[in-house]
């Protein structure tokens, strides 16, 4: 059955997104998930920075944030910005705060994908682990101290995947850079609930099957299955209206039952002792398929 993401515009506000005078940044935010989300919040009448790489794909992104933008284009701009470099993430704080004053939200998007085998080229390993691992530990060591320090309601939103909790086979980078990214959330989440007055939460978003430039691979139409962006974002902020930590997307392909189910099998490994990535393993085809039609 077709999924589909409602209007947030029927649900309450994260009491980040109605603060006066709130400021996002948005990694990955030239295209995308990243994209979406910038034009989201300007919307709300945030100001908005978006940090990528190209400078004219961040020209037409400001372009198209700027026009939707309830302050319009003065609230909106873009820096370059290679996120696993903590020399550009720190530039891309002070340009925040000069031109801003500081951050509220921060949106630790930018992600990307190479082809990699286990064995494979380690400049391979370490591009992916810089952008997906690194960018985000950067981001949140550049900017969440001084959103600390705001003493006002903040948000961190890390973009996980699936593919970090269930890990399937064929993509060992990616995989590794997503389950390691899943347990810096979690961590990031306690300390800041031990340590930010309960102001400023943090929250790992686990999309779906979304049409990007990360998943077109020369295709120009959206595949059915696939949700937008901007079906993502809607999702995104009904739940953190709802104060999800666990932002699990479904698409128009799999409902959130199945995704329940792939990912207790795959904890199950570790209780059952059964072979690692058993869900893949030709002695447990009959078993997965048998406990997947359970739900």
């Amino acid at each position: 059955m077709t999924q589909s993401a409602s209007s947030s515009a029927t649900h309450p506000t994260h009491p980040a997104f109605a603060a006066p005078g709130a400021v996002a940044v948005i990694t990955g935010g030239a295209s995308g998930i990243g994209l979406a989300a910038a034009k989201r919040f300007a919307r709300l009448g945030l100001r908005v920075c978006i940090a990528d790489l190209g400078a004219e794909r961040l020209a037409h992104a400001v372009d198209e944030v700027a026009a939707v933008a309830a302050h319009g284009a003065s609230a909106v701009f873009a820096q370059e910005t290679d996120v696993s470099r903590v020399e550009d993430m720190r530039r891309l704080q002070a340009a925040v705060r000069e031109r801003f004053g500081g951050t509220d939200v921060l949106m630790n998007n930018a992600g990307m994908h190479q082809e990699n085998t286990i064995f494979g080229p380690a400049d391979h390993w370490q591009r992916v682990l810089g952008v997906n691992l690194w960018g985000v530990i950067h981001g949140t060591q550049v900017f969440v101290p001084e959103m600390i320090e705001r003493g006002r309601p903040g948000l961190v939103i890390n973009t996980g995947s699936k593919q970090g909790i269930t890990t399937p086979p064929g993509d060992p980078a990616y995989n590794v850079s997503k389950a390691a990214l899943k347990a810096f959330t979690e961590a990031l989440q306690h300390e800041l609930r031990n340590s930010a007055n309960g102001k400023i939460s943090a929250h790992l978003l686990i999309p779906g099957f979304v049409f990007t430039e990360l998943t077109r691979r020369g295709r120009a139409e959206k595949p059915a299955a696939a949700w937008t962006p901007e079906q993502t974002v809607d999702f995104m902020m009904e739940r953190l209206a709802a104060g999800d930590f666990y932002i699990l997307c479904p698409d128009n392909d799999v409902p959130r039952a199945l995704d329940e189910r792939r990912i207790l099998w795959a904890a199950g490994d570790i209780v059952e002792n059964r072979p690692a990535l058993s869900r893949w393993h030709p002695d447990y085809a009959a078993q997965f398929e048998a406990f997947i039609k359970q739900r």
